[in-house]
């Protein structure tokens, strides 16, 4: 199908078309901002019970189309499921946030074994929201990139600079290797099967891309995120490609040229006329409002969200925040980013 005819505005733009309004979707649009998402999840116990239930994660990922009318659906899941399925425990501490045991810092790759059928659930809430969804939406799946998944494998949880992951990286860089490649291998047939199942677009998150210095940015996140990208394309050469190394900076470009990604997601502190003038010429490009503007609302809100479309009018863009929505975010400041970005009257 050509671009000019394709029904999915998303999709064409990342086929390299340049559209007027440009399609938009919000990174977590499908969560606790929302009140039908906060009620489901209490009546299913918790985020990974959620995750896990097929019938449930497709009612969540479905959610904000139906109240908003975005042109892309995100598919409900979170980024660790990949270490799940290598052969990790996972999960959550109230109010702390996502852990993974046994920490590789402590423990070899070698004493997991490896759990694919825990990603089951996932190609089973594809599949329904593939069936459901309008002709006009694109279906985007997504993966955690290698470093930013190896970052909670090695430390068993978050941090604030990854310092044993980079001191690992650094002080047996063989063994890092090793879990980086099998990061890269399951990851690859990951996206593969969301695809096969019904996914029309993956974004690759790269989280704390930024916490690394430009030689060890080539080794751990350009290099792997290649080699995903390579991979899928064997499998699925249909695959449209979203790279969204957070924090990269003025490695972006870098990044842009040698992933092979079909386009970059911006996060919050890039210039997004910056990012025009030196990402490769056409490259699609997507982001990148600051999700506390959008909390803001108003005219500020109006100015920022103004600002980026502007900035990016000249190339095809993918409308989005420059990370993921906030929790305490207004449902009416949404509708007004919608109707600021599609040029429509406000509800």
């Amino acid at each position: 199908m050509t671009p000019e005819l394709n029904p999915k505005p998303l999709l064409r733009v990342l086929a390299g078309e340049r559209v007027d309004a440009p399609p938009m979707w919000l990174m977590r649009q499908a969560g606790r901002y929302l009140p039908e998402y906060r009620a489901l999840r209490a009546e299913k116990g918790g985020f990974l019970e959620l995750v896990s239930d097929s019938e449930a994660a497709a009612e969540v990922t479905l959610q904000p189309i139906r109240r908003f009318g975005f042109d892309g659906a995100i598919l409900f899941s979170d980024i660790l499921v990949v270490p799940h399925a290598l052969g990790q425990d996972l999960w959550f501490e109230a109010g702390e946030g996502p852990r993974l045991a046994p920490r590789l810092v402590d423990h070899a790759l070698e004493s997991l074994t490896a759990a694919p059928e825990r990603l089951d659930p996932v190609y089973g809430t594809v599949s329904r929201v593939a069936a459901a969804l309008s002709p006009q939406v694109t279906f985007l799946g997504f993966a955690g990139s290698p470093w930013t998944n190896a970052t909670y494998m090695v430390a068993g949880q978050g941090s604030r600079d990854q310092s044993e992951t980079r001191r690992m990286a650094y002080g047996d860089p063989a063994a890092f290797q090793a879990i980086i490649d099998a990061i890269v291998a399951m990851t690859i047939d990951y996206l593969a099967k969301q695809i096969e199942a019904g996914v029309e677009a993956v974004q690759l998150f790269d989280s704390w891309a930024g916490s690394l210095s430009p030689s060890q940015f080539e080794r751990w996140v350009i290099a792997p995120n290649a080699a995903i990208v390579a991979g899928l394309r064997a499998r699925c050469p249909q695959a449209r490609i979203i790279g969204f190394p957070k924090g990269a900076g003025g490695k972006l470009a870098a990044y842009a040229r040698e992933t092979g990604v079909d386009a970059i997601g911006l996060d919050e502190t890039v210039d997004p006329a910056w990012a025009h003038r030196e990402l490769p010429a056409g490259m699609p490009v997507q982001g990148n409002l600051d999700p506390l503007a959008l909390i803001a609302g108003g005219d500020e809100l109006r100015t920022a969200a103004t600002r980026v479309v502007d900035a990016l009018r000249d190339r095809p863009h993918i409308f989005n925040l420059g990370h993921g929505i906030q929790q305490d975010t207004p449902i009416a400041h949404v509708e007004q980013l919608i109707a600021i970005v599609r040029g429509t009257p406000a509800a």
